[in-house]
C-alpha cells in the first residue's frame, strides 16, 4: 500500500483505540496511539500474514511484549477484518476475547503468545526466530516493546543471545516515546543511547521517526535484507500521539478519555486526515 492508504488506516486505528478505551472505561491510550504506524505498516506492507488463515505455517510472528498496549493491535486486527468492529466495543468485558493484556487461550485470530509481564517479549521471540533457523524456514519474527522496558535485565539477556545465534530474522522494534507510567523514561532509569546499546550486543540497528510512514516502511525493509544479524529499529514516538490533550502527558498511560474526550479526539483526528 502506499503511503496516502497507510494514513486512512493509520487514522481509523486511532479512532478505534479511543472508542475502544472510552467504552470501557479503562486501559492504555498513551503507547497504543504512538505505535499505530510502526504495526500499520508492519502488518498492511512487510509481514507474512494471511487474515483468513493465521495460523498459516508460513507466517511471519508478532510479539506485542508490551501488552497493555493490545487496543493498538486489536485495532488493526480489525482492519484486517480478523475482529469485528462489534466485538472491538467489548475490550475489557468480562468474557470477551479482548482482555487488556493479548490472551493466547481467548484463541483470538493473530495473537501468538500471552504478554503483559514486561521484559519477556524479546526472549520469546529470539525463540521462535532460533527454532525457525533451526528448521530453515524464511519466516520472520516481529517483537515490540516500549522504551521503558529496555530497563529490564531480561531484554538485555535476549538481546545478547540474538546476537550470538545470529538471528537475522529477528526484529525488535522499540516505541520509543519517551515516557512510562511513572514519567519520563531519562528520570525513572535512563536508556539512552538506545541504538548505541543494541549496536554494542552486535544488532544491526535503525534510528527513525516513528510516525513517517516512509521511514517506517524503509527501516523493515532495510530490517529483511540483514540475513545474519537481528535489527534493532528505534522508533522515536510521542506518546499520545494524533489527540492533542494526549501527546507527551504521562497521565495518559493508562487512562480512559471521557465521552466528551472521545468525540474531541474523534474531530482531532479527521481534521488531521483532511489536512
Amino acid at each position: 500500500m502506499d503511503t496516502g492508504e497507510l494514513k486512512i488506516i493509520s487514522a481509523r486505528v486511532r479512532k478505534d483505540i479511543i472508542k475502544m478505551l472510552g467504552l470501557s472505561g479503562s486501559g492504555h491510550p498513551g503507547g497504543s496511539l504512538s505505535s499505530v504506524e510502526l504495526l500499520v505498516s508492519l502488518y498492511f506492507n512487510h509481514m507474512k500474514f494471511d487474515p483468513k488463515n493465521t495460523s498459516d505455517t508460513d507466517r511471519d510472528y508478532f510479539v506485542l511484549s508490551k501488552g497493555h498496549v493490545c487496543p493498538v493491535l486489536y485495532a488493526v486486527l480489525a482492519q484486517l477484518e480478523c475482529i469485528t468492529p462489534d466485538e472491538l466495543c467489548t475490550l475489557r468485558k468480562a468474557g470477551s476475547r479482548l482482555q487488556g493484556h493479548p490472551a493466547k487461550d481467548k484463541e483470538l485470530p493473530g495473537i501468538e503468545i500471552s504478554t503483559g509481564s514486561l521484559g519477556y517479549g524479546l526472549s520469546i521471540g529470539a525463540g521462535i526466530a532460533a527454532g525457525m533457523k533451526q528448521l530453515k524456514t524464511d519466516n520472520r519474527v516481529y517483537v515490540l516493546m516500549g522504551d521503558g522496558e529496555q530497563q529490564e535485565g531480561s531484554i538485555w539477556e535476549a538481546a545478547m543471545a540474538a546476537s550470538h545465534y545470529k538471528l537475522g530474522n529477528l526484529c525488535a522494534i522499540v516505541d520509543d516515546n519517551g515516557l512510562q507510567i511513572d514519567g519520563r523514561t531519562k528520570d525513572v532509569m535512563n536508556v539512552e543511547s538506545l541504538a548505541g546499546k543494541y549496536k554494542s550486543f552486535g544488532w544491526h540497528t535503525v534510528e527513525i521517526d516513528g510516525h513517517n510512514l516512509d521511514e517506517v516502511n524503509a527501516a523493515y525493509a532495510e530490517a529483511k535484507e540483514e540475513k545474519e544479524r537481528p535489527t534493532a529499529i528505534i522508533a522515536k514516538t510521542v506518546k499520545g500521539k494524533g489527540v492533542s490533550f494526549m501527546e507527551n502527558l504521562a497521565e495518559w498511560h493508562g487512562k480512559a478519555p471521557s465521552k466528551e474526550q472521545v468525540e474531541k479526539a474523534f474531530a482531532e483526528i479527521d481534521a488531521s486526515l483532511k489536512q
